[in-house]
């Protein structure tokens, strides 16, 4: 199936400056966000702390259940609505002890609101230690994933393309995570495993385009990269929208009806996704006529 025919001849190399000036406007307003929030919303498995899952059997007050679980000694307890009459508690305590926390937050919840009125879902703690440990490992998964393709794109091809790459996954994670500190998303190891994801498909999309460019510059030699790389884009335009948009599809139809568990882990990949499309066509190809301009291949072309 074909969208778009493959003689178009859109130049997207000219678009590259406002790109690069737009990308870098985003990524900005990502850091002054994660400034603003003193960081990024560390979820309980990098944070550490306590978090309680609660449904009610009636509509309950925050305030109300905050009161409950002061009277045991968590002291300013983060509510968060998780469904109808459903809500998750989250606290920077934790114990040892796991049968006598759930027996201490049963009898907060008991006596605040009575035997039958609740329905304790699940109880998890995590301790700092434990949590500064998944934080490091969290970020050297992604550290190597990008080391593990810069050597991939390397090999496979040469030094330029696997830098345009890295460049557009380097800029993927960062455009994530500046939607995800702006709409103040939990990062947890559920946003870990989007941004690896993202990275997966993202070079997956790249790697097709520099396929073409490589060998579409291998059949017109006196053609201009400025050239081979528009026209590369443009004879992949179509598959890249057809990937994407099937995508995105599933994605938006699991971020409206997927519930809450997975909420912030496909609006990661929504905007992880969209990000990828936009750095493959703007980004990675662009980098690699950069490159070029500074240190050209031995293969002259026509000026």
């Amino acid at each position: 199936m074909e969208i778009i025919k493959t003689e178009t001849n859109y130049n997207f190399v000219r678009l590259m400056k406002p790109a690069v000036i737009l990308s870098l406007a985003v990524i900005i307003i990502g850091i002054a966000s994660l400034i603003w929030h003193g960081g990024p919303n560390f979820g309980i498995d990098f944070a550490g702390g306590t978090l309680i899952q609660i449904k009610f059997q009636n509509e309950t007050p925050a305030d109300k259940i905050r009161a409950a679980f002061k009277s045991i000694g968590f002291e300013g307890s983060i509510i968060q609505d998780f469904g109808p009459k459903e809500v998750i508690v989250r606290t920077a305590e934790s114990g040892t002890d796991a049968n006598a926390l759930t027996s201490r937050v049963e009898e907060a919840l008991g006596a605040a609101f009575g035997k039958g009125a609740y329905e304790v879902r699940r109880i998890e703690m995590v301790g700092p230690k434990v949590g500064r440990d998944l934080t490091r490992k969290a970020i050297l998964a992604i550290i190597f994933s990008w080391i593990g393709i810069l050597v991939y794109v390397g090999v496979r091809f040469e030094f330029r393309y696997a830098l345009g790459g890295i460049i557009a996954l380097v800029h993927d994670v960062l455009v994530t995570i500046t939607f995800l500190s702006l709409f103040n998303k939990e990062f947890d190891l559920n946003i870990v495993a989007a941004l690896l994801a993202i990275i997966g498909y993202s070079i997956n999309d790249t790697i097709v385009i520099f396929d073409r460019i490589r060998e579409n510059a291998r059949k017109n030699i006196r053609q201009s990269l400025n050239e081979v790389i528009n026209a590369s884009v443009n004879q992949t335009l179509s598959r890249t929208i057809l990937t994407s948009l099937t995508v995105i599809m599933v994605l938006v139809v699991l971020f409206f009806f997927g519930g809450a568990v997975i909420h912030d882990f496909t609006f990661a990949l929504l905007v992880g996704t969209v990000a990828g499309v936009y750095s493959t066509v703007f980004i990675a190809s662009p980098i690699v006529l950069l490159f070029e301009k500074i240190k050209p291949t031995e293969l002259k072309r026509k000026k």
